[in-house]
């Protein structure tokens, strides 16, 4: 695959041979060429995990201290005073059954993150073959599935982030965007990072922290050295 010139630029600034403790290597982020848009800046995390055992599965969510830089479009699923919390909190689209309809018969999907009360499931699990394929069906183990409406919306708008590991045993997750400061995106990895820690499965041997690095939209990836890490120490 012909790369480009400005990416090959990047990859100069980069040495491929090294693992960079955490500050260092969104130092050398800022020193590699920017694209023309305000790219958003990833982490992954190959962890040592078989997801095929499902206690060895590892998913959750956390606010970041610093946020995403993304708009979050929010679909909640309520009725009555729940409904008007939901639209006081700043959800963009708040029903029930309506928005239900809507997304079969339309196949409408205009949100990016969906919350239900509890009572609404009956109504959400009908959706089940649109939302989960998607990653957006509600789950109380990440908040969710709530009757705390109020809270769930105004954490998702601050930038909650939820991640979960895929079939290669890796964790991709947006940390914010190459626009923030140095410092506030290595407050939003190590965030994340402490979170994948403390969700460690009792079932995963060995190193946990295989692989970790850090991309733009548009740039070469820059690995961290997990032993830089003091939670990775400790674990």
């Amino acid at each position: 695959m012909a790369r480009s010139k400005r990416y090959r630029a990047s990859l100069e600034q980069v040495d491929r041979t090294r693992l960079y403790p955490l500050p260092d290597a969104f130092g050398v982020l800022e020193q590699t060429s920017a694209a023309k848009f305000d790219e958003s800046v990833d982490l992954a995390i190959n962890l040592g995990v078989d997801p095929k055992h499902a206690d060895q599965m590892v998913r959750g969510a956390i606010v970041l201290p610093h946020g995403t830089g993304r708009s979050v479009r929010i679909l909640v699923f309520a009725k009555g005073e729940k409904e008007r919390e939901a639209r006081e909190a700043g959800a963009d689209h708040v029903g029930a059954e309506d928005l239900a309809k809507k997304i079969t018969d339309e196949s409408w999907l205009d949100f990016d993150r969906v919350i239900a009360t509890p009572d609404m499931m009956g109504v959400v699990g009908k959706l089940g073959k649109v939302l989960g394929p998607r990653g957006l069906m509600p789950n109380p183990k990440l908040g969710t599935v709530t009757m705390d409406v109020t809270t769930a919306v105004r954490e998702q708008k601050a930038g909650k982030v939820e991640y979960r590991v895929d079939k290669a045993g890796i964790i991709h997750a947006v940390i914010g965007k190459r626009s923030f400061d140095a410092s506030k995106l290595v407050d939003n990895a190590a965030a994340l990072l402490g979170a994948v820690l403390r969700a460690r499965p009792a079932a995963a041997k060995g190193i946990y922290l295989k692989k970790i690095s850090i991309s733009t939209t548009m740039g070469p990836g820059i690995r961290i050295d997990p032993n830089s890490l003091p939670e990775a120490q400790a674990a």
